[in-house]
């Protein structure tokens, strides 16, 4: 693969978000709806062209088809990432998570990995996590 293009923030967010979804290698539609109304309606993305989340979308398939290519993705979102979004982060990648209302042992897996590679508080993570879960339920 050609060198790995540097990311915005916005870029880096949306690169998790897809991650996430990709983690169970199956993006679920429910899962797309909800990176669509992240991206359309969060403040974070305000400005944010849509038209980027197919270059991050390939940028993280080319990087999961490497051997090292997690570790690649979590380099470049910290080099984009500023630590004040590492909450917001891992808030867009539990809703993502929760959105199909049936979250997977990769999925879960993949979230553990977002809370360690940007060193989240455990007390804070379960705070994120409940209140995404919360916002799932269904009847």
């Amino acid at each position: 693969m050609s060198e790995t293009p540097s990311l915005t923030a916005q870029d880096a967010l949306c690169a998790l978000m897809i991650a996430v979804s990709a983690s169970d290698e199956n993006i679920r539609t429910a899962e797309l709806v909800q990176i669509t109304n992240i991206i359309n309606n969060l403040p974070v993305f305000a400005n944010y062209d849509a038209d980027h989340v197919p270059r991050m979308s390939q940028t993280v398939f080319d990087l999961f088809s490497q051997e090292d290519g997690l570790d690649a993705l979590f380099g470049l979102i910290r080099d984009s990432l500023p630590e004040r979004l590492f909450e917001t982060a891992y808030a867009l990648c539990c809703e993502v998570a929760a959105a199909d209302g049936d979250i997977r042992q990769s999925e879960l897996r993949m979230l553990e990995e977002v809370r360690y590679e940007l060193s989240l508080d455990r007390l804070h993570a379960a705070a994120i996590e409940r209140g995404a879960r919360a916002r799932h339920m269904t009847l």
